[in-house]
């Protein structure tokens, strides 16, 4: 018989004190979002040593990985959204079904996907604009990393099974292994055997491999409440409704908010390779600064979701409003700590020893922490529309962010006030606030209190095995 999930901590997220659950599940999701980021950041470190034309190579393809990923990841935040509301309902079995639909798909995907990026990453290299150099390594990266997809959607899938549960650390630490292998397999294959771009992707790929693999036997342990059981598997038209209901807003909006960034980084090499490094490190930078509301919007959409799933919408409502707090302050206080340059520069220096891109890359890193309170209006909102299964509205206001602020901020600031580079830095602190505002303006609005899809219940579903 399956072990139940764990009563304290599915007590803590329906009863208990809410700013212990709200610490409980984010602070683990942080350093997550942290370790996770350590496989970008590890590549532009090692890559910064032996050169700027490999940064900017990455810099230049990763949105179209990310496209990838994002679309993907609509299939595994639906199945976090759905599971954590089957399990607020106390409907472990209908939860169990969903987790081996979740899979089957995210699987799927992957494997259709990466075939396909494979073949056709020469014409999306040139596509970029990139030329010479940049070119070879930008296919390189990009035909390596992709393979990992797979890889990824499983440990993806892994994290969005344990965090519905409101188990944060696991997947953390699960995390924490791949990154220590990709740690220690780049300075090998990058300095010690001279492999230059393609090392730094295949340690990337070679160290998810394990960890996708502990991840998918984990899934099928028998003492797990939620089980990957996919013999006698098939496929339940309400299951497959309720992913896409969810899921396929989630991956539109990720992957045209990520499209969008790829227009961007092609907007950006128009200023030459100095400037696509620099922002290539700014925002990598950026990610690590507001990985407290990417943490705090994820335990928001948990706490949401199995509250919506135990109908207790008042309790969801506080949380959310204690949540924003804590990232706003927090944010707040860290953005004007980073925004100094004399606190900026050195950590830019850590990624690169270019004295053409140390300025720009500094300037960019500057402007964005002194604004970066505002990811928490837009990370913590996100994530109580998501938690309550209103993805479309997550949706819109993701393309909207890219594709109607950010590049009309850009025509403005570089057409019309010929502000140069620095129109690029303004258009991601503009886009974002104002997106930020308009969560929070539809937040006010009471809709995200609507039902999106309907809990089924045990006595009514077959049996899937």
């Amino acid at each position: 018989m399956a072990k139940p999930i764990s009563a304290d901590k599915r007590n803590m997220i329906l009863n208990g004190n809410l700013i212990q659950a709200i610490l409980m599940l984010a602070i683990p999701v942080m350093f997550n979002s942290f370790i996770q980021s350590m496989y970008n950041l590890t590549d532009t470190f090692w890559l910064g040593k032996i050169g700027t034309e490999s940064q900017a190579a990455i810099t230049l393809v990763s949105p179209m990985q990310n496209i990838l990923i994002n679309f993907g990841s609509g299939i595994t935040t639906a199945g976090a959204i759905l599971i954590s509301q089957y399990l607020g309902a106390k409907q472990d079995r209908q939860a169990n079904i969903m987790a081996n639909h979740i899979c089957v798909c995210s699987m799927i995907f992957a494997c259709i996907c990466a075939a396909i990026c494979w073949l056709t990453t020469p014409a999306i290299v040139a596509w970029l604009g990139a030329v010479d150099n940049i070119y070879t390594y930008g296919i390189t990266y990009l035909r390596i990393v992709v393979l990992d997809l797979p890889f990824l959607f499983m440990i993806n899938l892994y994290t969005s099974v344990k965090q519905s549960q409101g188990d944060t650390v696991r997947p953390m630490l699960l995390n924490l292994f791949g990154v220590s292998i990709n740690m220690i397999l780049d300075p090998l294959f990058l300095i010690g055997w001279d492999l230059g771009i393609g090392g730094a992707a295949l340690a990337t790929l070679l160290a998810k491999i394990p960890s996708a693999i502990i991840a998918f036997v984990a899934l099928r342990g028998k003492h797990q409440l939620i089980q990957i059981h996919l013999k006698g598997f098939h496929f339940e038209r309400s299951k497959i409704l309720s992913i896409l209901k969810i899921g396929l807003p989630t991956a539109i909006g990720g992957s045209t908010m990520q499209f969008g960034f790829l227009l961007m980084t092609k907007n950006v090499n128009v200023y030459g390779t100095t400037a696509t490094t620099a922002y290539g490190i700014g925002n990598k930078i950026n990610s690590i600064i507001t990985m407290p509301a990417n943490g705090i919007g994820s335990a928001i959409s948990t706490i949401v979701g199995q509250n919506f799933g135990a109908n207790n919408i008042k309790r969801a409502d506080k949380s959310y409003h204690i949540a924003l707090r804590i990232g706003a302050v927090f944010l707040f206080v860290c953005g004007m700590i980073l925004s100094r340059p004399f606190v900026a520069e050195p950590i830019v220096r850590f990624f690169t020893s270019d004295e053409a891109v140390v300025p720009l890359a500094t300037n960019f890193l500057s402007i964005m922490a002194i604004c970066c309170w505002t990811n928490s209006f837009y990370n913590v909102t996100m994530g109580m529309f998501q938690g309550s299964g209103h993805t479309m509205i997550t949706m819109v206001v993701d393309a909207s962010r890219i594709w109607v602020f950010r590049f009309l901020t850009l025509w403005i600031c570089s057409t019309v006030l010929g502000m140069g580079v620095e129109s690029i830095w303004y258009a991601v602190v503009v886009s974002n606030a104002t997106s930020a505002l308009i969560l929070y303006i539809l937040y006010w609005t009471g809709i995200w209190k609507r039902r999106t899809v309907t809990i089924d219940s045990d006595a009514s579903e077959p049996e899937t095995t």
